[in-house]
């Protein structure tokens, strides 16, 4: 007997649990490798703790800023660090909206509050942010810009969009976990495709969290393996290898694949198949 999802929530978790067993997403955490200071039950214990957080939002209980700053907070509950930031900021509009067009009017109704309470959510984590924007998670002066200026959540967003895809998927409204969704849906199913569709995804787009870590030349690296292994000049495994040993980790796409996850799977997708 089938138990499918009853819940939005639910199918957030699952997209969560889905991304994060997939293997193999080359420099990532997945089943068969981890990072020294961040493993794979890091990642599923943030699944988990998340849950109140998903079920407020879901129930009208919390704002999207609320929510991820809730979930940022329960998710700091291990010594993994930050495992799902950008993941919320993608999937509670999704969550409190129902769909794409949902979640697009929330976004649009976001409130310097909001902004407000990312900013917080943003001093609890350990996200990398590049070091030459004006407004900076680290500078509390930016709080009080984004108060003076009148900036909503959204304005943020549009703000940092030419230099995090995760802001522009909520300025250009979830084109990338929209890709990601229908490719799900073109392979029939099962969760043997996400792997395949990651990396594709990997050799069209630059990683945005590998230019910030590293730079734009870096980022763009990666997104040339992934195409040689695409063109079937390199292996996965030896692309793996390479971004392990490099500390290159497109962590990004993984965020917009849980969103494309959660959007095939709350669309009929079966994961299981």
């Amino acid at each position: 007997m089938k138990c499918p999802p009853t819940s939005r929530a639910e199918f957030a978790q699952l997209a969560m649990m889905l991304e994060v067993t997939a293997y193999s997403k080359p420099g990532n955490v997945d089943r068969c490798h981890d990072y020294e200071d961040t493993r794979l039950e890091h990642f599923l214990a943030s699944v988990i703790a998340c849950r109140h957080t998903l079920d407020a939002v879901e129930g009208g209980k919390f704002g999207i800023g609320e929510g991820i700053y809730d979930a940022v907070v329960r998710t700091n509950c291990h010594s993994g660090g930050n495992t799902h930031f950008g993941a919320f900021i993608l999937l509670l509009p999704l969550i409190a909206g129902r769909d794409i067009p949902g979640a697009l009017r929330l976004i649009k109704e976001t409130t310097v509050d909001d902004a407000v309470l990312f900013y917080r959510a943003f001093a609890e984590t350990q996200v990398r942010v590049i070091e030459t924007d004006g407004l900076d998670v680290n500078d509390p002066e930016s709080i009080e810009q984004i108060r003076r200026d009148g900036m909503t959540l959204l304005d943020v967003m549009a703000y940092s969009a030419p230099k995090d895809m995760i802001c522009r998927e909520w300025v250009e409204g979830y084109t990338l976990t929209r890709r990601f969704a229908d490719r799900l849906h073109d392979t029939g199913g099962g969760a043997g495709s996400i792997s395949p569709l990651f990396i594709r995804l990997m050799s069209e787009e630059m990683d945005t969290f590998i230019a910030k870590k590293f730079n734009a030349t870096i980022a763009e690296e990666a997104m040339a393996m992934a195409q040689e292994v695409q063109a079937g000049r390199r292996t996965v495994t030896s692309m793996d290898e390479e971004c392990i040993r490099r500390g290159i980790n497109p962590g990004s796409l993984a965020d917009i694949t849980i969103a494309g996850i959660y959007l095939a799977l709350t669309e009929g997708w079966q994961w299981d198949q």
